[in-house]
């Protein structure tokens, strides 16, 4: 899976309404980053690399897994697969999004 096609499969996903009321990043290192704004009406997700409450730093791979269903999000932070910072409490709600 590619940025893109990441990007276009959490949009679809998020659509208007996450219930995260925050913001999420996504950083994939240098193959760059999916930010969630939930707390933007309607939410939005986009490539702008930007503060945000929570970030997830993990492999694209990694990143794609979780949006195919492939890799729980408790299993994959559990397993050392991504690493979170900032608000955990963000990180917590993935289940709602992925």
């Amino acid at each position: 899976m590619d940025l893109a096609s990441a990007t276009a499969s959490l949009r679809e996903k998020v659509g208007t309404q996450s219930g995260l009321n925050t913001t999420l990043k996504f950083d994939c290192g240098d193959d760059g980053v999916v930010l969630i704004d939930g707390s933007a009406e309607p939410n939005t997700v986009d490539n702008h690399n930007r503060d945000a409450a929570c970030t997830v730093a993990l492999k694209l791979s990694t990143l794609g897994d979780l949006i195919a269903g492939r890799l729980e999000p408790t299993t994959g932070f559990m397993t050392g697969r991504f690493k979170v910072s900032g608000d955990m409490s963000v990180a917590l709600k993935l289940q709602r999004v992925l």
